[in-house]
């Protein structure tokens, strides 16, 4: 008989570090059959361009949350033609803003459709160290993902202090008493957490998700075809970031092509060597449709070339 593959599911809110997790875990399983399922709320995926890799299979499932029923028969259906493939490991990523606690119901759903092909291994939580405390007062998912995880991983630790980590571990514990906590310092954990039993005591049961149709978050692409100098762009992110829960993407600058990542106040860059046709920023909204008289009255009067979003 096969062996079955390994599937994890990585949960975290938007900017926790999922990505950065997942592409270190990917050069450690160098050797190994690797497969991605990666869920963005965008029309658009940029998280996988990010990790990309020879040998690697990638599954893009994009426009909501895997665990709502707008896309409930994509994600059973690509974890069912994965189970094909003869792979060791299979990562699903979800959104950042998705509530996996009726995971259990896909996992039964491919077992009905394939049989036991599948060795749920359990889910890791990526909680972002700076900015978690401040989120949990502000988004339900937060805690959703906490609640239903069995390992939470506290990420940025090298950001915060040994205060403010001790509150951080104390508020996790309250949502999940019996998690094991690990810390991230610049994206870096010990990896041997893949040869650990995370389902030990398997704790969690099944609950209906709070991701619906209905309570989707309003994503946004913003495509532009020339090159904008850094200064600037950091200005037209300034004024917009507040009413984002997430910008990223990647843009041709001044100094070459950037990988853009903004989280609450923080704009990130890194150059990159991914050239593209055009310029594209992903951007979440926290008020809805009503960002995009801002964005475009913002990116007219900062830099004032024609821009689209869709």
């Amino acid at each position: 008989m096969e062996k079955k593959a390994r599937l994890y599911l990585l949960t975290g809110f938007l900017g926790a570090g999922k990505t950065t997790f997942l592409t270190n875990v990917l050069e450690d399983l160098d050797e190994n059959k690797v497969a991605v399922i990666m869920n963005e709320f965008g029309k658009e995926g940029i998280d996988g361009t990010i990790i990309e890799k020879e040998g690697m299979e990638l599954v893009e499932l994009n426009r909501g949350s895997i665990f709502c029923s707008c896309l409930q028969l994509s994600f059973v259906s690509a974890l069912v033609e994965m189970s094909d493939r003869n792979m060791e490991y299979v990562f699903v990523e979800s959104s950042g803003l998705a509530d996996p606690s009726n995971i259990g119901e896909f996992l039964e759903a491919v077992k009905v459709a394939k049989g036991d092909v599948y060795d749920y291994s359990g889910a890791i939580c990526i909680v972002d160290g700076v900015n978690f405390l401040e989120q949990l007062e502000d988004i339900e998912t937060v805690e959703r993902q906490l609640k239903f995880c069995h390992l939470t991983i506290v990420s940025k630790v090298d950001l915060i202090d040994g205060e403010k980590l001790e509150k951080v571990k104390a508020k996790i514990k309250e949502i999940n008493p019996k998690v094991n906590i690990i810390e991230s310092v610049n994206g870096q954990i010990d990896y041997n957490l893949l040869e650990k039993d995370l389902l030990e005591e398997d704790w969690l049961g099944v609950e209906d998700t709070t991701n619906t149709p209905e309570n989707r978050p309003k994503t946004l692409t913003l495509t532009y075809e020339g090159e904008v100098s850094k200064e600037k762009l950091t200005q037209f992110l300034d004024i917009i970031k507040k009413d984002s829960y997430r910008i990223k993407g990647f843009f041709r600058l001044d100094d070459g092509w950037n990988q853009v990542d903004v989280v609450n106040k923080i704009i990130d860059y890194k150059p990159t060597d991914k050239v593209q046709e055009k310029s594209e920023l992903v951007i979440i909204s926290k008020i809805g449709p009503q960002i995009i008289r801002p964005i475009f009255n913002t990116w007219e009067e900062i830099v004032g070339r024609e821009m689209k979003l869709r």
